[in-house]
């Protein structure tokens, strides 16, 4: 297959025009005049969008730890363009966990998005800033448990999130960095335990600005923390809800492109119309692009796919598209460590692609190099 009449987003972050090959499935540097030829005329070509934390979409959660609901989500998020997937589990009992990431090492990945890896958000959190995670299921730090997770999910979980004002933490840090990729998650930490952490080896930071204390000038927090430690990578949900624009920008101007990561914080409700729901076993009122927990009014994960959060925060946020785009491509890319294979349109690499009009809306997908 050769595509032509594009805009095309190399691997310097930016647009050139051009056409590009893809072979065997996966993005090649030969052109043969025998191939089919797809005019893109004039569209952004952009690498298939990575979401690394999202609970899930069409009614299904990635909760439900069954292979039809991961189907469900890894379809719908590959027909707008999200074509490798990391959900995100909630803050459950154990026995609970170890099924669901059971589930997900059986999954066959026989059609939409690639299944890259498990973003655990909890249980290893703090009850004072649990947001929509159920604070019965909270639990201090465990090496025994982690352990126990990555085995029934064989390797997947790519993410663990803690909170590191807790007992135990920093020790945590020391025995699983090499693991996996610690993360600070719904946390109440100040400058000084986050900065302990990451310096410890803690490299993530989840849905920055949400569920951990303000940023401000004399209490910095995890958020400063993170600044101030060049290792680290932070997500942002760019719905439009759960961060004012102001804000989102002030992280693109303090972090700079290379260190944010776009997510959707998707829960169930996601292409579907206003409702009730649930989340991790709680009850959501969703209206609109808003999704709350019915007791209380805590905001519940987003209704927002990871592709319409790349048009927010381009159209109306002001965040330069070729930032946004590595945003979602390149830098999750980096923090799963897959960018080997997935995150940009490279010789070699696994030919997922998204065609874009000029409205950045969505016009092909291409997945493990076939149209869908």
């Amino acid at each position: 297959m050769i595509i032509k009449n594009i805009s095309i987003f190399d691997e310097d972050k930016k647009f050139h025009f051009g056409s590009l090959s893809i072979k065997n499935g996966v993005f090649s540097e030969h052109f043969d005049p025998d191939d089919e030829v797809i005019d893109g005329g004039g569209a952004y070509a952009v690498p298939g969008l990575i979401d690394l934390h999202f609970h899930g979409c069409m009614g299904h959660d990635f909760c439900d730890g069954t292979p039809e609901a991961i189907r469900g989500i890894a379809e719908y998020e590959a027909s707008v363009g999200v074509t490798s997937i990391a959900p995100a589990t909630m803050t459950l009992p154990v026995g609970q966990l170890e099924d669901i990431l059971a589930a997900a090492a059986a999954y066959d990945n026989a059609s939409g998005a690639h299944l890259v890896g498990i973003n655990m958000e909890g249980p290893f959190i703090s009850a004072e800033k649990k947001g929509a995670q159920d604070p019965t299921n909270i639990i201090p730090c465990s090496t025994e448990i982690f352990y126990r997770f990555q085995k029934a999910a064989d390797g997947l979980v790519k993410f663990i999130g803690i909170a590191p004002e807790k007992e135990g933490a920093l020790a945590f840090v020391d025995e699983v960095r090499k693991e996996v990729s610690v993360s600070l998650a719904h946390t109440n930490a100040g400058y000084d335990d986050a900065k302990a952490a990451f310096d410890h080896g803690a490299r993530h930071v989840v849905h920055l600005y949400n569920a951990m204390p303000a940023f401000s000038h004399r209490s910095p927090g995890v958020v400063g923390a993170a600044f101030d430690s060049q290792h680290v990578m932070a997500e942002m949900i760019c719905d439009g809800v759960h961060i004012h624009p102001s804000m989102i920008r002030a992280a693109f101007e303090m972090f700079g492109p290379d260190r944010l990561i776009l997510i959707s914080d998707s829960m169930r409700a996601t292409g579907l119309e206003d409702g009730h729901y649930t989340l991790g076993g709680l009850d959501v009122d969703v209206q609109g692009n808003r999704a709350v927990l019915s007791s209380d009014g805590a905001l519940a994960g987003s209704v927002t796919n990871l592709a319409d959060c790349l048009r927010v925060a381009v159209k109306d946020m002001g965040i330069p598209l070729e930032d946004a785009v590595a945003c979602a491509t390149i830098n999750p890319a980096r923090a799963l460590k897959i960018d080997d294979k997935y995150g940009s349109i490279a010789s070699g690499k696994v030919a997922d692609l998204i065609l874009l009009d000029k409205e950045l809306e969505l016009q092909k997908v291409i997945l493990n190099g076939s149209l869908l």
